[in-house]
């Protein structure tokens, strides 16, 4: 079942500019000179209910301007968008009360109330009945890690801490939707995993729907089943990740690293490439369908003082990044 259907979505917006100086800034209040900027260009997709969905591009690509259109704070130029099988920004109201959103670089906590009265403030803003709250409170702060933070001051919670924080507050209504973008930001490594684990517990435990924006691609192939490639406003792919690795090359990676490096310049195949060389470790490029991984293995484990190997896919970021140069 599709909660979400996005149909030609267009978003343009006026964008003033003026010529550098203070002549410049004189000329601009008399005669301010505006660009157009087409931020989402016939943008197409659904989503069904339980999906977890990664929706990655370069800045400016139109991930955020989609979110704000679904969460119903901006209203599109023209397109149909149903989520839950309403419009977002004519019933915003009620539909409010069915989403979640997660804005990494602001909060929606008080910046100088401690966390729980931000919390109990929330209670009130979507009439949670007292006991539906308690449960899910007590539900998210065990979830979350959040206990010995409820007394602080949102402003002097790290970042990690308050993002924990924004999530469970994002999550007390109990939405069927969560709207991610950019959630873990800024954020350490072990605050990134307790990030990625929730999202997963939460998307796998309760089915809620959840669409994440990111550039962190180490959280699109931690979490994400589904991608939607945006750039220029457009959807340039949508697939799993190994589809999308598919559409751009069948090219993998094999890494080795080599005992002794004295006498070694290079590591050579006629069926391979090599494409980077660090210290004693060598990555070579090639095609499966050209030379099978363990043919190719064998001959190099021949022809060269072998330490250790392993074969891999080329990372998320360099299939991303060829699939925006073929379009630019």
């Amino acid at each position: 079942m599709e909660q979400i259907v996005v149909e030609d979505l267009i978003k343009t917006f006026q964008i003033a500019g003026r010529t550098p100086g203070l002549w410049g800034s004189v000329k601009g209040l008399v005669n301010r000179r505006y660009r157009e900027v087409r931020a989402l260009d016939g943008v197409s997709f659904s989503i069904g209910r339980g999906e977890l969905v990664g929706y990655i591009g370069p800045n400016g690509a139109g991930k955020s301007t989609t979110v704000k259109v679904l969460s119903g704070i901006l209203v599109p130029d023209s397109g149909r968008v149903t989520v839950m099988d309403r419009t977002p920004w004519i019933d915003r109201i009620e539909y409010v009360r069915r989403i979640g959103v997660v804005f990494g670089q602001r909060t929606q906590l008080w910046w100088d109330l401690p966390v729980l009265e931000s919390f109990d403030l929330l209670r009130d803003i979507y009439a949670v009945p007292q006991k539906d709250y308690a449960a899910t409170r007590d539900e998210l702060i065990e979830m979350l890690g959040l206990g010995t933070l409820l007394d602080t001051a949102v402003r002097q919670l790290s970042l990690g801490q308050r993002m924990r924080c924004d999530l469970a507050a994002a999550l007390l209504h109990r939405p069927e939707l969560l709207f991610l973008d950019e959630p873990t930001i800024g954020l350490d490594a072990v605050s990134k995993l307790a990030v990625r684990e929730f999202i997963a517990r939460l998307n796998r435990k309760h089915g809620v729907t959840v669409i994440l924006t990111t550039h962190d691609m180490d959280d699109i192939e931690a979490l994400c089943r589904r991608v939607l490639v945006i750039g220029d406003g457009r959807i340039l792919s949508d697939g799993t990740l190994a589809e999308l690795r598919a559409s751009v090359t069948r090219e993998r990676w094999l890494t080795v690293d080599l005992v002794d490096t004295a006498q070694v310049t290079s590591v050579t195949d006629p069926d391979a490439k090599l494409i980077r060389r660090e210290g004693n470790r060598f990555c070579l490029a090639f095609d499966p369908q050209c030379i099978s991984p363990p043919d190719l293995i064998a001959r190099v484990a021949h022809n060269y003082p072998v330490h250790d190997l392993f074969v891999e896919n080329p990372p998320i970021e360099a299939i991303i990044a060829r699939i925006y140069a073929d379009r630019s």
